[in-house]
């Protein structure tokens, strides 16, 4: 491939990645799709058709993840979840503050994008907050607290952190075969307890918010590791994935990428400062969803209401920007994206952020008791 060959693909990722995102946006600006509004839906009402949502669009985005595996369109060891290294009480730990962090900021990184784009200025300033702790804990004096302590505490697990390359080397079974089986089965499975639910048969939202946005985290996959693979890099001959911050196969995930975002924005000038995966995916969330709300007339601007609301906001905001990149990912980084892989750290990761909303939810009530 040729340098200029390389630089259209590089441009036909991005719109891709873009259109991808705008869809998951209108989703879940149409599905009211959000995993801390599934949690409370549990414990607040006893409602489980938010949370069965969640478990459908889980199960359809491991589906395809190894589907595209098995076929052999994708490697599924290429991802930024596939690691030897376990970052155990990262995930756990990361993870918890993030799900405290999102209860107390109205939603997790996705459901602040998707409120942007529905009119709240709440959302903007979450977002800001957000990216700018998020960034900090990249590179900043959070990341070297984080790299002092909690990522000292890991576990090796060879030869990845997906569990079915893990069971073939310990019982000497084929690594495709394996990864496709337990992927595939694993993936039914969520499936069928989503479907069993009777108040999420009888709601299209329910399917449409599951199975769609399920459908945009394999369809991302398709196009980072698909789409955008380059055999031999037209300047260094090496195997690339296209227009990704981390070099590596990646899917939608919103916390890195909204530090990056706002990166790219204030270095805009910068020629050294291009677009990635990453970017383009947050800016089609917020115009998906924004699409969807001027469409169906529920665009309406929103404010705080207090100094608490305010304040509130802006802690659940740092909450997710340092626990979110302490934990390799938010609710669908980790809680979608990484599981769909069914990587080791993204199921702790995801077992923190329900730990985590439900703190926050104990707090809320708190308030509300001491109020």
């Amino acid at each position: 491939m040729d340098a200029n060959a390389f630089h259209s693909l590089h441009t036909t990722v991005l719109w891709a990645a873009f259109a991808v995102a705008a869809v998951f946006g209108a989703l879940a600006q149409r599905t009211h799709f959000c995993t801390m509004g599934a949690i409370s839906d549990v414990v607040n009402m006893g409602d489980w058709t938010r949370l069965r949502m969640w478990a459908m669009a889980i199960g359809v985005a491991m589906l395809g993840f190894h589907l595209l595996a098995g076929l052999g369109l994708i490697d599924a060891t290429q991802t930024i979840y596939f690691n030897g290294r376990v970052i155990w009480a990262s995930a756990l730990l990361g993870g918890a503050l993030f799900g405290f962090g999102m209860v107390l900021g109205s939603g997790c990184g996705s459901k602040t994008l998707v409120r942007l784009g529905g009119g709240s200025l709440k959302a903007l300033v979450v977002f800001f907050v957000m990216g700018l702790a998020a960034y900090a804990t990249l590179r900043g004096i959070t990341a070297v607290l984080r790299d002092r302590t909690v990522d000292r505490l890991a576990v090796e697990m060879q030869p990845g952190s997906a569990l079915p390359a893990w069971l073939a080397q310990q019982f000497g079974w084929a690594a495709p075969t394996t990864t496709l089986v337990v992927g595939v089965a694993v993936g039914l499975a969520l499936i069928a307890w989503a479907a069993a639910g009777r108040d999420f048969r009888r709601s299209a939202d329910a399917w449409l918010g599951g199975v769609g946005v399920g459908l945009t985290v394999a369809a991302m996959w398709a196009v980072s590791g698909w789409l955008g693979f380059v055999a031999e890099h037209p300047e260094t001959l090496e195997p690339v994935y296209v227009a990704t911050q981390s070099g590596r196969m990646e899917a939608l995930t919103f916390t890195a990428p909204m530090a990056y975002t706002i990166d790219w924005l204030i270095y805009f000038s910068d020629a050294n400062k291009v677009l990635t995966l990453g970017v383009v995916s947050v800016l089609g969330v917020v115009a998906g969803a924004a699409a969807y709300a001027l469409a169906s007339g529920t665009f309406r601007w929103e404010g705080f209401v207090s100094t608490r609301d305010t304040a509130l906001h802006i802690v659940g905001a740092l909450c997710m920007g340092v626990g979110g990149v302490t934990a390799m990912g938010c609710t669908i980084g980790q809680g979608l994206s990484g599981v769909s892989t069914l990587s080791v750290t993204s199921v702790l990761a995801l077992l923190g952020i329900v730990v985590g909303a439900l703190a926050g939810l104990r707090f809320q009530l708190w308030l509300l008791t001491r109020d």
